[in-house]
């Protein structure tokens, strides 16, 4: 049989408040609030147009030609973003079905169906195409950024000084 001995020396009464403390957490408030705030940076991407990284998005066609913001025209998107949390974690994420090619990037080639000719306005000027080869550059906005980790850190902080 092995067995481990640990002996602690000094101030105790402080370590052993702090493991206390620990025993009490309400992990599932704690994970609520790191969640919403990693939904609410998430959601503020949209805003700045740029990526967890810090990255700016290349600025999608309709943006550049009609004006407003990439990945906002009906802000469908943005606003599907949550969070959820259990009792082992927590996910920020978007059931959108268009979530992974603005987050990825994507190239496809879309053939006209019903028709003998797609037809689509690009730079002010009518085409017609049996097929287009379509490449949509990646926009990630869902990440945990530099500023996300310090804000997580931070709020931890604050529960174990408490």
């Amino acid at each position: 049989m092995s067995s481990i001995r640990a002996e602690l020396s000094g101030d105790t009464d402080e370590l052993l408040q702090r493991l206390n403390r620990l025993g009490n957490l309400e992990t599932r408030g704690v994970l609520n609030s790191i969640a919403e705030g990693l939904r609410t940076s998430t959601v503020e991407r949209f805003t700045e147009e740029k990526s967890p990284e810090g990255k700016p998005w290349k600025t999608s066609i309709r943006a550049r030609e009609e004006g407003g913001k990439t990945l906002t025209k009906t802000a469908q998107l943005k606003n599907s973003i949550r969070s959820e949390v259990s009792e082992s974690g927590l996910a920020v994420g978007t059931n959108d079905i268009r979530a992974a090619t603005h987050q990825f990037g994507d190239e496809r080639t879309i053939r006209a169906k019903n028709k003998k000719y797609l037809t689509f306005k690009i730079g002010g000027q009518w085409k017609k195409a049996a097929s287009v080869k379509v490449s949509i550059p990646p926009r990630p906005f869902l990440g945990v950024s530099e500023q996300d980790e310090q804000d997580i850190k931070d709020a931890l902080e604050e529960i174990f000084e408490e």
